[in-house]
């Protein structure tokens, strides 16, 4: 029975555990569901061009399975934009280049069509050592919609009625 309390304890200690980060510090369970609540699509791919990482948010605009993790990010793509991600990467790599960026609009005559922003940034350390590719997806339907403003201010007269 002391040994299940023990390895309790040692499991609730590394759960409430701080990672310092270069700002600041937060537990392991809090940055993940900070990825979970962001209101974008993450992926992280490594400088060997594998998968490391994807957010699990729960309105994904792309489809991902833990079974990309560790696969060539070419091999994710479609044989008409391979090349083009390799180009983007390999650009990256090299740092003749620092983003790229995109975007669609899903199926343009259905009512549900969406308006998509894809953006990759190169990851790199203060020296400049290529570390990675961090892609970025969202949807900004709504947001293009947005007109005039609203400050935070008309968030308590919104309250009151």
């Amino acid at each position: 029975m002391a040994e299940s309390r023990n390895s309790s304890n040692a499991s609730d200690e590394q759960t409430r555990k701080q990672i310092p980060l270069k700002v600041g510090s937060m537990t392991l369970e809090q940055i993940a569901l900070i990825f979970t609540h962001l209101p974008v699509d993450v992926t992280f791919v490594d400088d060997c061009n594998d998968v490391r990482f994807y957010s699990g948010g729960k309105n994904r605009i792309f489809e991902r399975t833990p079974d990309i993790i560790g696969r060539n990010v070419l091999n994710c793509h479609s044989p008409d934009s391979v090349q083009i991600v390799f180009k983007i990467l390999e650009d990256f790599r090299a740092g003749t280049r620092d983003t790229a960026e995109f975007w669609i609009q899903t199926k343009p005559k259905d009512p549900d069509s969406r308006f998509i922003h894809i953006r990759y940034f190169a990851v790199r350390n203060a020296q400049g050592k290529f570390y990675g590719t961090l892609e970025v997806t969202q949807d900004v339907t709504e947001i293009r919609e947005l007109q005039g403003e609203r400050r935070l201010l008309d968030e308590e007269k919104s309250d009151i009625q």
